[in-house]
């Protein structure tokens, strides 16, 4: 069998026919959305890369955030520990200045309470030295002399400071 020449021809040519309005109506589409969707992977790379980016300096700084929160914390802490250690001696300070007031206060109360007593034993010798020389005064005695001798024997053993 051999072929026919006209018969090459013809399947040439509708060949190269078809091939062209295959070339313009669905290669060139084709080849179009190929290099669409190659740019589009490729865009979606570089947003993904460019995010990864973000999400690595976003995480370093959220890093420095927690690292100064921590900072603060420890500072407040700190401060939080002074004040009440101060709060503590000046709690202290007060309280001994309270007893030193209390103390003197007392001192002033015992200084009193023994001075008054003192006079109310004062008061009470005198007293007893009016009723001595009452009772001298109506005793008989033999002599004036007995009678001095005796009060002052008496006022000798009351005498009291």
């Amino acid at each position: 069998m051999q072929p026919d020449p006209g018969l090459i021809f013809w399947t040439a040519l509708i060949f190269i026919i078809i091939w062209g309005v295959l070339g313009r109506a669905a290669f060139k589409p084709i080849q179009t959305a190929l290099k669409k969707r190659d740019s589009d992977i490729q865009h979606a790379l570089d947003e993904a890369k460019r995010a990864r980016e973000e999400i690595g300096k976003m995480q370093s700084q959220n890093d420095l955030l927690l690292k100064e929160a921590q900072e603060q914390r420890t500072a407040i802490l700190k401060e939080a520990k002074e004040m009440r250690e101060a709060t503590l001696k000046r709690a202290e300070e007060d309280a001994k200045a309270k007893v030193q007031a209390m103390l003197a206060e007392a001192k002033t109360d015992i200084e009193h309470m023994s001075l008054e007593l003192k006079t109310s034993i004062k008061n009470e010798l005198g007293n007893m030295a009016l009723d001595i020389a009452e009772k001298l005064v109506r005793k008989e005695l033999k002599s004036n002399t007995q009678n001095v001798e005796l009060a002052q024997k008496l006022v000798e053993e009351i005498k009291f400071n």
